[in-house]
């Protein structure tokens, strides 16, 4: 055999071997294919496009947090979006995007060769098409398989949607890096605006990205991001979608990226409270799928600097204090609104547990839980110049008044001093044990307790948990219901439950919930007015804090109250005006205690620097003031009076018993009778009724009683007896002895004219001299006159008088508060 014919044999033999090897590879092949599971189209069109749960500020315009999962994403409509997107995305991406149907065998055939020359599949030469499958359907693996059925898929989605679908596809949902999807988020993340206002340069940085979003980041590889940029717009130059004066413009466009957000998430303990509320409505499928915008009530202004000052206030108080945590809540108590809320120093701070919201945490409030026994007590009757006792004093019934028996309660106050009689008043802006405790049994703790949860003090349980400690704070409450609940106090008695959601759309804008105000009564305006009165009351706190603490405002009038615990674990101060309800809280998270310091030194120096932001956001306002009770019906211990229970009224200038025309600025009070405590005088429930028959009765009485009368022989008091009274009565203050006064001009029905001058000239005789002169016309003052009197003149237009008739009338008074008065009709033409 010649060795061409053996050359021929071997070449027939390969021929036949490779045959039959591509006969059992096709075999194989066709075995696969038919095993290969593509996904059917109905899961694409059926598919949930992630679009993150949105949380907001109360503007609608600062991003909080966003939901799902830390991925931002935000589905915009294709025509919404910046026709400069689309063509820098199609220039770098997908140029002949529009002509082909869903592949480019011409890019998939290269993508074979350049995968068979590395030994390895890392080139996909993938259409915008087949990158909507790939990010919709399949997974990111990296096999052949699934490029196959992308290829099919791409195919097949080509003859469902159009094309202008699958371009709107890819841009709201390619990741553009970290946590950042589609093109409005990466538009607001970069540039802090909407896709559709972006710039030809803003444009091609974007389209830049989604190459290698890590790679490419702003943040990271500013160089490399720049020469990609720039690639992108010689390929929009090179396909025509610019011109060149448009290309050489925005390469030299200086685009500024927004600082980088690395935490993610702006008032973390208030947005993951936020999420709790949502959560429990919604569910979590709804949350991490829906797309909710959701807008807060939070003021993000007033959260920043809440939570600078906290941190700072924080580490001077682990250092002066052993104080290493602080908590703060906000709340406008007109809508409920929470307007700021601070659950730790540092949200972040692992060395204290800051991600765990003490704001809501159930700690003991102290001193700060007393407004709700005195409004308790106001409600039934009580005075805040209601009298007590402030002396030691035992609370335990079966224990005698000198402490003797078993658990004997036997309250101290912080200062370790006792002040004798007291005003409620008084007790409760100086935060005095004693009397708070006597105010608590005196309101009763079911009362207490019943009206503390009305105002929004959860979580309390029922009275039979409790005995008179409750007062002192003995309970656990949360920073935000208490915050909440003086809110009724700002709020003239109504309250409105906080919220912080305002509103909750849909990803379609639709509206499917929006908050409004439920207020409801729940304390009478004249209580509220009356704790508001004390509270705010920097005379009655002074002897406590001084004249100008921390709990003082001069230009402003706030009402404040303090809190410290007995184990001094925990420090509060609440304060409010009628537009603003500020708690703040210090303290450890481990329950340790602080140093032996009261609120006022350990917290308000925080509150307060907080509250002087605040306060600048809400107008001016003032309380309303209610007259001070000075009946002569009220017993007189309602009425400020601890020296008896009789009262007699003397005419300080006569010496004589008062009568009816006896002037209040001369009447002096005296009681008769012993000094005893205020149980002796009244019945507790019902304190403007009849006196007791049998206070005895009283299991407290003797237990308050006997210190009083210790007290007063103590300090050599002697009652005052009826038997050294007057027995005559006012003989000074009487109607004859009133001064006459006459009015000698003008005369009466005189008529003038609007710009006339009207002079008035009186006569006084009496016996008494007269002191002054009041002039008054249609009963509007219009001056006063000292004696010796000179003529008064006016001008009927400069008094706002108009045409018609008026009342003309001078009252005297004279030495002795003695009152007579003449008047007269005048014309105005």
């Amino acid at each position: 055999m010649t060795r061409k014919s053996r050359l021929k044999k071997k070449i027939r033999l390969i021929l036949a071997w490779s045959g039959v090897a591509l006969f059992v590879m096709a075999g194989f092949f066709a075995i696969w294919f038919s095993t290969l599971k593509i996904p059917s189209l109905e899961s694409f069109e059926e598919r949930k496009v992630t679009e993150s749960t949105k949380i907001y500020d109360k503007t609608g315009k600062i991003l909080l947090f966003d939901v799902f999962n830390g991925i931002k994403r935000t589905i915009v409509p294709f025509e919404e979006i910046s026709d400069n997107v689309k063509k820098a995305t199609l220039a770098i991406e997908d140029v002949d995007f529009y002509q082909h149907k869903g592949i480019k065998p011409t890019s998939i055939l290269r993508a074979v060769l350049v995968n068979l020359g590395a030994l390895r599949f890392n080139q996909g030469g993938s259409t915008i098409t087949q990158q909507v499958v790939k990010n919709s359907i399949l997974t990111p693996e990296k096999r052949i398989s699934r490029k196959i059925k992308e290829w099919i898929l791409a195919i097949k989605i080509e003859h469902i949607l159009e094309k202008e679908e699958i371009f709107s596809l890819y841009l709201n949902e390619i990741p553009y890096g970290g946590n950042i999807y589609g093109i409005e988020e990466a538009s607001n993340a970069f540039f802090g605006k909407k896709s559709g206002d972006l710039t030809l340069a803003e444009s091609a940085y974007l389209a830049a990205l989604p190459k290698a979003p890590s790679f490419y980041s702003p943040y990271k590889n500013k160089e490399g991001l720049e020469n990609r940029k720039n690639l992108v717009l010689d390929e929009m130059l090179r396909n025509k979608f610019i011109t060149e004066e448009e290309h050489d413009a925005a390469k030299k466009e200086v685009v500024e990226f927004k600082p980088r957000e690395d935490q993610g998430i702006k008032a973390p303990h208030f947005v993951l409270f936020v999420k709790s509320e949502l959560e429990k409505k919604y569910g979590q499928e709804v949350l991490e799928t829906g797309g909710l915008k959701v807008i807060t009530t939070l003021d993000y202004e007033l959260q920043k600097k809440a939570e600078e000052l906290a941190k700072k206030h924080a580490e001077t108080n682990k250092k002066k204090f052993n104080a290493e945590n602080i908590a703060l809540t906000a709340i406008n108590p007109k809508n409920g609104h929470i307007l700021a809320m601070v659950g730790s120093r540092d949200y972040f701070d692992e060395e204290i547990d800051g991600n765990f919201n003490v704001a809501l945490a159930h700690r003991q409030p102290g001193s700060a839980f007393k407004p709700f026994a005195y409004a308790a007590a106001f409600n039934i009757g009580y005075t805040p110049e209601t009298v007590l006792f402030d002396l030691p004093t035992v609370f335990t019934a079966n224990c005698t008044p000198q402490g003797v028996g078993k658990d004997c309660y036997m309250p101290e106050n912080y200062d370790n001093v006792f002040r004798g009689p007291i005003t409620m008043r008084e007790a409760l802006a100086q935060s005095i044990n004693v009397p708070s405790v006597k105010t608590l049994y005196l309101a009763g703790l079911e009362n207490t307790l019943g009206l503390a949860k009305a105002m929004g003090v959860q979580e309390l349980g029922s009275a039979a948990r409790y005995g008179l400690t409750l007062v002192l704070g003995g309970g656990e409450v949360s920073l935000l219901d208490m915050t909440s609940a003086y809110g009724v106090f700002a709020n003239n008695g109504t309250r409105v439950p906080y919220v912080a959601i305002q509103k909750i759309e849909d990803r379609d804008g639709k509206i499917l919930e929006e908050t409004t105000p439920e207020p409801r009564e729940v304390l009478s305006e004249e209580t509220a007015a009356k704790i508001s009165d004390v509270l705010s009351d920097n005379a009655a706190r002074t002897p406590a804090f001084g004249a100008s603490s921390y709990l003082y405002f001069p230009n402003r009038e706030v009402a404040v109250k303090t809190g410290t615990t007995n184990d001094y674990k925990d420090a509060w101060i609440i304060g409010y005006t009628p537009s603003l309800v500020v708690g703040a809280w210090a303290g450890n998270n481990n329950n340790t205690s602080m140093e032996k310091k009261v609120a006022g030194f350990i917290i308000a120096p925080f509150w307060n620097e907080f509250m002087q932001t605040a306060l600048e956001t809400v107008p001016i306002e003032r309380f309303i003031k209610l007259p001070k009770e000075d009946s002569f019906d009220l017993k007189p211990v309602l009425r400020g009076k601890w020296q008896g229970g009789e009262s007699y009224f003397i005419d300080k200038i006569s010496g004589k018993l008062a009568t009816e025309y006896t002037p209040k600025e001369t009447i002096q009070e005296i009681t008769t009778g012993e000094v005893r405590s205020i149980l002796f005088w009244l019945t507790k429930s019902d304190p403007r009724g009849p006196e007791p028959v049998n206070p005895e009765r009283d299991s407290q009485f003797a237990l308050w009683d006997e210190p009083v009368r210790a007290w007063a022989r103590q300090h050599g008091i002697v009652a005052q007896s009826p038997q050294n009274l007057p027995r005559d009565h006012d003989d000074v203050h009487v109607p004859e002895l009133f001064p006459r006064v006459e009015i000698k001009n003008p005369d009466n029905n005189e008529r003038f004219q609007k710009d006339d001058i009207v002079r008035v000239e009186i006569e006084v005789n009496g016996r008494f001299q007269t002191a002054s002169a009041q002039i008054f016309v249609n009963d509007n003052f219009l001056g006063n006159l000292e004696a010796p009197f000179t003529n008064f003149s006016f001008i009927p237009e400069e008094v706002g008088l108009t045409r018609g008739e008026n009342t003309l009338k001078v009252t005297v008074t004279d030495a002795v508060y003695n009152k007579g008065s003449d008047e007269l009709e005048f014309d105005v033409r």
